[in-house]
């Protein structure tokens, strides 16, 4: 608990988390309520997926904050002070997965919470309620993405360690990277993590991904639990 108290404390010295933090909820919530206010007389293509189209990029400024927690940390070389203190670095990479992805967690409730609820008061039909289940994961699934994607973008930043490009590798990957496989390869493109992850919060016919809402998750979180492995090695067999 004290190291996660430390990392906390670390991360909320710089700005990054408060104006990364606004930028997302407002990015996030922006792209939704735009979508609906623009589509407003026209009800039959609005749904509660509809305010939540603005996931895409608001995980990804996110992310970039994650990325930034620690590319800073080697950039100014506190990450050689954290190590000395705790020598077991993988404590202190899981300590700032913990923190990253609890950040993420809470941004991605308040703007999938945000955009729903103004996109509500803009069209108070019964299409923008939230009746079903699948309603509900697709306003309440944001925080779960955003905290997985941040721990994905922890990760990224951990193994190239240079902010430039840690944060090129995350912006590409979470805003078109996918997209660019799937003009080589439909097969390959059915299982890229971002791809799939959008299965669990608007599952569709024509995705491709044959898993279900659940497995789609399971799938993401597996993903990001994988990435954090491969940084925990890495970190340990490289110099600080």
């Amino acid at each position: 608990m004290n190291l996660l108290a430390v990392e906390r404390i670390k991360l909320f010295t710089t700005r990054a988390p408060l104006w990364g933090g606004l930028l997302t909820i407002l990015v996030t919530s922006g792209f939704g309520i735009m979508y609906v206010a623009s589509n407003a007389g026209h009800t039959d293509y609005l749904s509660v997926t509809s305010s939540t189209r603005g996931y895409e990029f608001g995980a990804a400024v996110a992310m970039v904050v994650a990325a930034l927690s620690i590319t800073t940390e080697y950039r100014f070389g506190t990450i050689r002070t954290a190590f000395q203190a705790v020598p077991n670095r993988t404590s202190v990479l899981l300590a700032k997965a913990g923190v990253v992805g609890l950040l993420g967690l809470v941004l991605g409730e308040i703007s999938g919470f945000a955009a729903w609820g103004v996109s509500y008061l803009l069209e108070p039909t019964g299409k923008m309620a939230l009746t079903t289940s699948a309603d509900w994961i697709n306003v309440t699934g944001g925080g779960v993405f955003f905290g997985l994607a941040a721990v994905i973008a922890l990760s990224v930043g951990a193994l190239i360690r240079h902010s430039a490009g840690a944060l090129s590798l995350v912006l590409l990957w979470a805003l078109m990277g996918e997209r660019l496989i799937s003009l080589v390869s439909d097969g390959i493109y059915r299982w890229l993590p971002f791809h799939v992850m959008e299965n669990f919060l608007t599952p569709r016919p024509d995705s491709g991904v044959s898993l279900s809402q659940g497995g789609s998750l399971a799938y993401f979180a597996g993903f990001a639990v994988l990435m954090l492995m491969i940084s925990i090695v890495v970190v340990n067999k490289r110099d600080a």
